[in-house]
């Protein structure tokens, strides 16, 4: 097994990593939008090639990678964007890439993430831990752990998307509204953004980060935590890491429901033309519900497209 590294994430990896993905990928659109009144911005991630922003993170991580540590593959864990961020990157150095993901993931992200050409073994969800599965594997098969969230590479690479925001606007964004589901983008934005408020956007009773933000500790998410359709952002715990790199940095973590983030995927759909996914819809939902403070400065985080076709179009059709 390849050590994790005790690096911390700071502002110039985030640079590092605006360049890396800058020279292998175009900045994804700022687009205008109205809401209440006040015009504010949409960042479109959910047009990256993966559908998500997670290939920022596993373009920076993996391109850190030594020659030993390529030649051994990588392991990660995913509901479906970071799986594929991982395994495009991978298939594109020639790194092989073993994900582990929860069986009853979208099968539309499962398949992206064979089609690409990474093996997927799935875990039972609830009941075995993602994280175990992992360390299982690297223990017997060797290889580097690619965490969704709790990596400083995956973090600076999530942050890039803050310089592309700076860069648009011409200067640095007042608040930015991230969905959120172990921390990994809200630290990022934190780190390349550092005058901006952050507020991480989470489904009710999935907020482990605005939690954990509150109580000053890690939060673990209760057994019978309900049900979200925002399968991207059900994370059991944040690490350590991001807590450090939020902690006095975020603005207090705002929960939204079900029904607050299908409204959002209408909206989208029908104002932005675009197709955004439940989990990449949550901070646009804080912001149409009125849970969060804009200004003209304000921009809001679209971060995957990945759709389910039959619940989307259920939600669409204002059948759900």
């Amino acid at each position: 097994m390849i050590l994790q590294t005790s690096r911390q994430p700071s502002r110039d990896g985030v640079l590092e990593a605006a360049e890396k993905i800058a020279a292998i990928l175009p900045p994804t659109p700022l687009l205008p939008v109205e809401i209440d009144g006040v015009q504010c911005w949409v960042k479109a991630e959910n047009l990256q090639p993966i559908g998500a922003f997670k290939i920022r993170g596993a373009w920076h991580r993996l391109t850190a990678l030594s020659e030993a540590e390529r030649a051994a593959g990588v392991v990660a864990v995913s509901s479906g964007n970071h799986a594929q961020g991982v395994a495009w990157a991978a298939k594109r150095l020639g790194i092989s890439a073993t994900i582990v993901m929860p069986h009853d993931a979208p099968q539309v992200k499962i398949d992206a993430t064979r089609a690409l050409g990474a093996e997927v073994v799935l875990y039972q969800r609830p009941g075995e831990d993602r994280d175990a599965v992992a360390a299982r594997l690297i223990e017997e098969h060797g290889g580097t752990l690619v965490h969704a969230f709790g990596d400083p590479w995956v973090i600076e690479g999530q942050g890039s998307a803050g310089i592309e925001i700076a860069a648009q606007l011409g200067r640095e964004p007042s608040r930015i509204l991230a969905c959120c589901g172990g921390g990994g983008l809200a630290a990022g934005l934190a780190l390349a953004c550092p005058g901006a408020e952050i507020y991480p956007v989470e489904p009710v009773g999935w907020d482990m980060v605005g939690q954990s933000l509150a109580a000053g500790e890690i939060v673990h998410a209760a057994p019978d935590a309900p049900k979200t359709i925002c399968d991207a952002l059900q994370p059991i715990a944040t690490k350590q890491i991001n807590l450090d790199v939020l902690g006095g940095r975020s603005s207090p973590g705002v929960a939204v429901t079900d029904d607050e983030v299908r409204a959002a995927q209408r909206f989208a759909f029908s104002r932005l033309h675009l197709v955004v996914e439940p989990g990449g819809s949550a901070a646009l939902a804080a912001a149409l519900a009125g849970k969060v403070p804009l200004d003209e400065g304000t921009v809001i985080m679209l971060t995957g497209g990945n759709v389910d076709p039959k619940a989307y179009a259920a939600t669409i059709a204002g059948q759900v």
